[in-house]
């Protein structure tokens, strides 16, 4: 049987971003444009940045642009952005792109159709990037770890360090939390018993400032993630069909006339 196509109402954009003023003044714009035909908020966690953020969206805000500003008093990292942009989402859908401006704002309105014309079946549309613009060893590094993530997790994903990834809310929401899970949101979701759908998507290059990531940091907490989430999906090994069976309420005045045909005369 096809899919019963999905429909979703609201898009919840959520942009995680640490002192990236300089690259969300073009970012912001380039997603009004892309999702112009749909209706969307844009949720920009500011994970403590110390640059021009806040004032940067407060004038966005000023010329009508649907976005919010939540802000973490000290930086937590991706994950907790990503964590309580979701939580504080108004929307039935949720988008996350990266506030660096490698990810191109043009491709969501593709990856939430794909997640719509999947079905209610399908969890997570994933971007895979193409082209990357990364540095040789940022590459080589990617490419090791994202070959042994697929050899231990099984996650049938090329790419998870995509940052334009779509899931409606309440798969979101379910998830497990934890430091570094942005990484491993396709293992999560068939974890849960849901499919994913792959879209191509084209990489860009970083528009200003330097990344807050590092290769080798990265790579140490990521061995310990990898088997962390092995851990969790070997122990969530049954994802049994669950359904709610309707029962008839019994009327009060049934009831009564076979209480009265058994009194009795």
């Amino acid at each position: 049987m096809p899919p019963t196509p999905h429909s979703f109402h609201l898009i919840s954009v959520v942009i995680p971003a640490r002192n990236e003023a300089g690259n969300l003044e073009t970012l912001i714009p380039e997603i009004e444009a892309a999702l112009r035909h749909r209706d969307f908020e844009i949720i920009v966690v500011d994970d403590g940045s110390g640059d021009g953020t806040g004032s940067l969206l407060a004038d966005l805000a000023k010329r009508r642009c649907p976005v919010r500003h939540l802000r973490h008093d000290r930086a937590c990292g991706q994950s907790r952005a990503v964590r309580s942009g979701v939580a504080a989402a108004r929307g039935d859908v949720i988008a996350t792109i990266d506030g660096d401006g490698q990810n191109d704002p043009a491709f969501l309105p593709a990856l939430v159709e794909a997640l719509e014309a999947a079905g209610e079946a399908c969890g997570l549309a994933a971007g895979q990037r193409t082209g990357r613009t990364d540095t040789f060893v940022k590459q080589v590094s990617s490419r090791l770890a994202n070959g042994l993530r697929r050899a231990v997790l099984k996650d049938d994903t090329r790419d998870t360090g995509c940052g334009l990834k779509v899931a409606p809310i309440e798969v979101f929401r379910r998830l497990p939390y934890f430091d570094g899970w942005h990484r491993y949101l396709p293992a999560l979701v068939l974890r849960e018993g849901f499919t994913i759908v792959h879209v191509d998507v084209a990489d860009r290059p970083r528009g200003m400032g330097v990344s807050n990531y590092g290769v080798f940091d990265r790579a140490r907490r990521g061995v310990l993630d990898l088997f962390g989430v092995w851990w969790l999906i070997r122990r969530c090994a049954k994802n049994p069909m669950l359904e709610e069976i309707v029962l008839e309420p019994v009327h009060a005045t049934a009831v009564r006339s076979d209480r009265l045909e058994t009194e009795p005369r």
